[in-house]
């Protein structure tokens, strides 16, 4: 988010001049986390970023390096924080926004105009058949699955964590569809000042026409977005393994629906894992089918299409809770490995439930 902003002149090149650095810290709540020599570096589409904390030094500095790229790329960046269910759980959100802070705050805005977005019209939920919809007049939501209607503050916990996820994401990706000029108009007042002013000063180049055409194109993707980084916290909260799957599938499609599109998911799950690994057998599957019909429909039913991944654009990460070391779980034959910890520990439960029937023989 910091390298979209510093991009479209938000936010200065020196962050460490730069009055808001700890607000930035407190708005992810990593204030308190930083230790003496603290060392985080992150490299985006334009710049590199190294955060240092010195020791004895009250704020940490910022290192920024830009990076040399032929083409700006700008994304729309979402954090999905595991409180979503709050947004679910109380009506008339509005009425307490003063209380949200940080990623929650954002999302809260994002769910708004989600909201607003498709007011009066019902959405599919990817689970049990279900929709939901927004009613303006009474500023509820309401869910309806088999001609029953239930406010969504009475849904199960399922729901609460489904709905903002799924129909933010939803609104999103449907947002980056609405072209190039709507973007532009919808631009805030000193971004829409800035473009103007950068524009007009390509009058005193003495370039020729195809070169200002480029040069506009250049200033239009610094302010406008063209693909979608969804951040997903515990997607799997509250729901049923089955529900899992199609909440998984249904964050795929709307990964797959941009090349450059980018879904990153933290996860408890071991559920998750494997889906995500029938996901990218199903692709597999899919190349060596020679277009049959019914092998098409055969996959679909067990993984949609349009579901589908690459092994070649996934990539799981697997920290160790104790010493807190991440590593990057290799591939077999072009799947994830299904020796991981998480799969490790249900193992455990098998191993340990066979240590009690062996107590128990000898005790009778």
């Amino acid at each position: 988010m910091v390298g979209k902003s510093i991009v479209r002149g938000d936010l200065p090149e020196d962050l460490n001049s730069y009055n808001g650095l700890d607000d930035i810290l407190r708005f992810h709540r990593i204030e308190n986390y930083l230790k003496d020599n603290t060392k985080v570096s992150y490299e985006g589409n334009s710049y590199k970023f190294i955060l240092i904390k010195n020791f004895g030094s009250n704020s940490p500095l910022i290192r920024v390096e830009k990076l040399m790229v032929e083409k700006i790329n700008q994304p729309k960046i979402m954090y999905v924080p595991a409180e979503r269910n709050f947004l679910s759980a109380i009506s008339n959100i509005n009425k307490v926004s003063d209380f949200i802070v940080g990623s929650l705050k954002n999302y809260s805005v994002e769910f708004r105009n989600a909201q607003l977005a498709y007011k009066d019209k019902e959405i599919s939920l990817p689970i049990n058949n279900t929709t939901v919809y927004y009613d303006p007049l009474v500023d509820e939501n309401y869910i309806s699955f088999e001609g029953k209607k239930l406010k969504l503050t009475e849904a199960s916990s399922g729901f609460h964590s489904i709905v903002p996820l799924y129909w933010v994401s939803k609104y999103l990706v449907d947002f980056l569809k609405l072209g190039e000029k709507r973007l532009l108009d919808l631009l805030s007042p000193d971004q829409t000042v800035r473009r103007r002013n950068e524009l007009t000063a390509l009058n005193a180049e003495f370039i020729g026409e195809d070169a200002i055409r480029e040069k506009e194109k250049r200033i239009n993707a610094k302010y406008i977005c063209n693909h979608f980084v969804n951040i997903v916290e515990e997607p799997e909260q509250n729901l049923f393994p089955t529900s899992q799957k199609s909440m998984l599938e249904s964050l795929l499609k709307f990964n797959n629906e941009n090349i450059d599109n980018k879904l990153i998911i933290t996860t408890h799950s071991p559920y998750l894992i494997n889906y995500l690994t029938l996901a990218v057998k199903a692709e597999m599957v899919e190349a060596n089918l020679l277009n049959s019909k019914a092998s098409l429909i055969k996959l679909s039913e067990i993984i949609p299409i349009d579901a589908t991944l690459s092994g070649n654009d996934l990539v799981i990460y697997e920290l160790e809770e104790k010493e807190g070391t991440i590593k990057a779980l290799p591939n077999y034959k072009g799947l994830p490995s299904d020796e991981n910890y998480l799969n490790s520990r249900l193992e455990d439960s098998n191993e340990l439930f066979a240590q009690l029937q062996e107590i128990e023989k000898g005790w009778r």
